[in-house]
């Protein structure tokens, strides 16, 4: 039987995370802010619904590994660790699936048999846990657990969504961020590569009598021959000569 109130109600602090959300939808976040935002979100989670014993939040990264972050304590980390481990457990169906998966007993459940065995005997009991779900995919999932057999029902769950997709708004955003500095880098040391080749071909021209087709092909030509990029070629090239002793 759930400890949960019969009546959702609103829930704690709902209207002003939707403001929050509101306000950084538009924005960039960095991976700090986030990460500060994510911990703030992991405890309201954690005060909001009060049979959680423990609170945390799965990150997939870029290469589909699964990382806890925010954990409100080790049982959250153990119990995490247990499912990466054993790629088994209401998370990782909660990323497969995009959809809410929800543990009334660990000792009775008859789904991810190996994962219950393997908490049932760290006081966890109830799990329920959402996806992280926003227009570019899904970026992780937030769980609670439980060390009282039937602690979450309806209104958990509501909750937990409502915090899951205030998280999902934060972590895309911190994605989107990492994208664009990346591009910006890139584009700077494009940039850097271009003008250091047209120096380079430059100093060809006016050395060897060169036009710039042929210019470039020499510069090519000694590119090849050391085994490096035409940038580094050019670097070295126009870089400045050796001092005299």
């Amino acid at each position: 039987m759930s400890s949960e109130p019969a009546s959702p109600g609103e829930l704690p602090l709902d209207g002003e995370l939707a403001t929050v959300a509101a306000r950084m939808s538009g924005l960039l976040l960095s991976r700090e802010t986030v990460d500060s935002v994510l911990e703030l979100i992991v405890s309201l989670a954690g005060t909001t619904i009060a049979a959680a014993a423990g609170v945390g939040v799965t990150l997939v990264d870029a290469d589909g590994g699964l990382v806890t972050t925010s954990a409100s304590g080790p049982l959250v980390r153990e119990a995490d660790a247990l499912q990466y481990e054993l790629d088994e457990g209401p998370c990782i169906a909660a990323l497969a699936d995009r959809s809410p998966q929800r543990i009334d007993d660990v000792v009775t459940e008859r789904r991810w048999t190996r994962w219950c065995a393997a908490v049932a005997g760290s006081g966890l009991r109830s799990v329920l846990t959402a996806p992280m779900v926003t227009e570019d995919g899904c970026h992780g999932a937030i769980k609670i657990y439980g060390t009282a057999p039937g602690a979450f029902g309806p209104v958990a769950e509501r909750a937990l969504e409502t915090f899951a997709d205030r998280a999902a708004v934060l972590v895309a955003n911190a994605r989107a961020y990492e994208r664009a500095s990346r591009f910006s880098a890139q584009f700077k040391d494009t940039l850097r590569d271009r003008d250091l080749i047209t120096l380079a071909k430059g100093f060809l021209m006016g050395r060897d009598g060169l036009g710039e087709d042929a210019a470039f092909d020499r510069l090519l030509s000694v590119a090849r021959a050391n085994g490096t990029s035409p940038a580094e070629a050019a670097a070295h090239l126009v870089g400045p000569a050796p001092r005299e002793r």
